[in-house]
């Protein structure tokens, strides 16, 4: 099919014109400023991870048909022991992912992590769901299904074991495993809110005769 140009939109200084309406076509073109689809920017440059847990899809008899509506939960976090998540609702999908994504990253939280594992196995429930977190050596990898990884990966943990017990809800099955990370604590932080401090205890060497 011939392309028709019209005047005035040639090639050379005139020629950007065509392009930007040729651009537009689509919807909005990205701008330089625009942050990309798996990472955001916050503040000084520190790069957080974005992963879409599951989207749902809802729909409303009006007058004139059905009215969709989609909600898309969205787990956000730094990879260093902060993650946080959100319900975004929107009348689109793209709509929904960014108002999830940006509501998550005002709702993150700070974890215990100690050597890319947990510092002790933990269990927690909301609603039915039902989350088994043990610590792992290191090497050993993610051993979780995807809702549970999401969030684990988001956290910044390498090395773990989970297991789910109870309901596989995606919304449950987040919010236990990020209450679970949140019950996690370190020897240190124990031994702090006791008011105790933590010797070192030094074995004695051998006299030698």
């Amino acid at each position: 099919m011939a392309e028709f140009t019209r005047p005035g939109q040639g090639q050379g200084a005139s020629g950007g014109g065509g392009d930007r309406g040729r651009g537009s076509r689509g919807g909005r073109r990205r701008q330089p400023g625009d942050a990309p689809e798996n990472a955001f920017e916050k503040g000084g440059g520190e790069d957080l991870s974005e992963k879409v847990v599951f989207i749902n899809r809802s729909s409303k008899v009006v007058k004139g048909g059905r009215r969709f509506n989609f909600s898309a939960l969205v787990v956000v976090g730094d990879r260093r022991g902060r993650v946080g998540y959100a319900l975004g609702k929107a009348a689109e999908v793209a709509d929904a992912i960014r108002r999830g994504g940006e509501l998550a990253r005002n709702q993150m939280l700070p974890v215990m992590i100690k050597d890319n594992t947990i510092p002790h196995e933990v269990y927690c429930t909301y609603g039915g769901a039902k989350i088994l977190l043990k610590p792992a050596s290191p090497g050993t990898g993610i051993i979780a299904g995807k809702t549970v990884r999401a969030v684990l990966e988001s956290a910044g943990v390498k090395d773990i074991l989970t297991k789910s017990l109870g309901s596989k809800n995606a919304a449950n099955v987040v919010k236990a495993t990020l209450q679970a990370l949140l019950n996690l604590r370190t020897r240190e932080v124990i031994y702090a809110s006791r008011g105790k401090e933590i010797k070192k205890v030094t074995t004695p060497v051998p006299a030698t005769i």
